[in-house]
């Protein structure tokens, strides 16, 4: 991987474990926790496209048969969570945004979800920060010409959390 990623600096640190991010997906997929994972460190520091290409470099690795796992929320604005309360109906700009976050995916149109902030203030009240979000980009950077993306997952959790899980290939 570090081949890959190069000229850019890839230390191994084992010092830490698994984010909560891999944790809770992996022990669902992967209860007898019985393959390798390598987890990457996100740089927000780095702009979106930053992330994208991080991806794009990654992408071999599917040939080799890696899985590579973005795990995060396309919709994640936890300032408008019902905390504690009764189960809202979504927000209408979370369902709006994540409709054109999942077409612009099925058009295959990666640009402009790398540059989300200028699809307006929907994309702003459901990324208002990145930390949740650029795990996608990785994942779309990997897509390869004529692979199919499904949602497996859909749905939202308090008003303002998407569940919605994108497969690529």
């Amino acid at each position: 991987m570090q081949q890959l990623l190069a000229p850019l600096a890839v230390e191994l640190d084992d010092s830490w474990g698994l984010d909560h991010g891999t944790w809770s997906v992996l022990r669902h997929v992967y209860p007898d926790a019985d393959v390798p994972i390598v987890q990457l460190s996100i740089d927000e520091s780095q702009s979106p496209s930053f992330h994208f290409e991080i991806g794009r470099k990654l992408a071999p690795l599917r040939d080799e048969g890696v899985l590579i796992v973005g795990s995060g929320n396309l919709v994640h604005n936890l300032h408008t969570y019902a905390w504690g309360g009764h189960m809202p109906d979504p927000y209408d700009w979370a369902v709006r945004f994540e409709d054109r976050a999942k077409g612009l995916l099925l058009a295959g149109e990666s640009t402009p979800l790398v540059e989300y902030e200028a699809l307006g203030r929907e994309a702003l009240l459901s990324i208002p920060t990145p930390d949740h979000y650029l795990p996608l980009l990785y994942v779309i950077g990997t897509r390869q010409r004529g692979d199919l993306i499904t949602f497996p997952v859909e749905g939202m959790d308090g008003g303002s959390i998407s569940m919605l899980s994108v497969q690529v290939g």
